[in-house]
């Protein structure tokens, strides 16, 4: 279930949140601009050791968002 506008406004102002969403949203373009993904192709950049702001090549891989997002439960 998604965040209340309210509590999700507040997560957004803190920096480390915001780094790590930004990162993110680099990694995304990463594997765009490499060609391995398209927009809306149904996959997500999964971060193997889990820390958003290493985008090294080696740390990255495509997964489906279902199997990416029910991992980091």
């Amino acid at each position: 279930m998604p965040y209340a506008p309210a509590k999700r406004r507040k997560m957004d102002k803190k920096p480390k949140n915001n780094a790590d969403r930004l990162s993110r949203n680099r990694a995304r373009r990463k594997a765009i601009a490499a060609g391995l993904v398209k927009r809306n192709d149904g996959k997500d950049v999964h971060h193997k050791d889990g820390n958003p702001r290493n985008n090294a090549y080696s740390n990255l891989a495509l997964r489906s968002k279902k199997a990416n997002r029910s991992q980091n439960k």
